[in-house]
């Protein structure tokens, strides 16, 4: 599936001088990306973005930026059908233990299903948002490659140059 349109992400403030790096996803890791895997996460609305900050608790310092995006190659995680092709269902997308077993050192599911879509060739994937209290139908999207030379081309809405600052 293809998307073009705004995108919103919430930058640490130390991390806010690079909105297009994915290094904290990738030295982290994350419920779509394993660690040494660099994602960018993306919500396609600012009130998801707002649930995805606050993660069902407190709204913690961050930089608010706008993406002006034009992507391709990404799956689309609302379709069964074509999660059922990879093994995974909306369930299993949804796991709240993720991060506990990636801490564990066990396998995540939604890792491994991102490393397949990667390996076949995906941009990214439109996911819904798990965040406590997002509406019906939020989703966000994630991406694996971007940049020059790929299927997802963004650009920073920094008109006044604040972020060089």
């Amino acid at each position: 599936m293809d998307y073009s349109g705004p995108l919103y992400r919430a930058l640490h403030p130390y991390h806010a001088r690079q909105p297009l790096s994915g290094e904290g996803a990738r030295r982290y890791g994350g419920r779509f990306n394993p660690r040494g895997c660099a994602a960018l996460y993306l919500a396609r609305d600012f009130d998801t973005l707002r649930h995805e900050i606050a993660r069902g608790g407190s709204f913690q310092p961050s930089t608010i930026v706008e993406y002006v995006t034009r992507i391709t190659g990404l799956f689309d995680a609302r379709d069964r059908a074509a999660l059922a092709h990879y093994d995974m269902t909306p369930e299993a997308l949804a796991d709240p233990a993720w991060q506990l077993k990636m801490q564990r050192g066990e396998g995540v599911a939604t890792q491994d299903w991102a490393e397949a879509l990667i390996a076949a060739g995906h941009t990214g994937a439109l996911v819904p948002s798990f965040a406590r209290g997002a509406r019906a139908g939020a989703c966000n999207i994630v991406l694996w490659t971007w940049g020059d030379g790929t299927g997802a081309h963004l650009r920073v809405v920094d008109d006044e140059g604040r972020l060089s600052r």
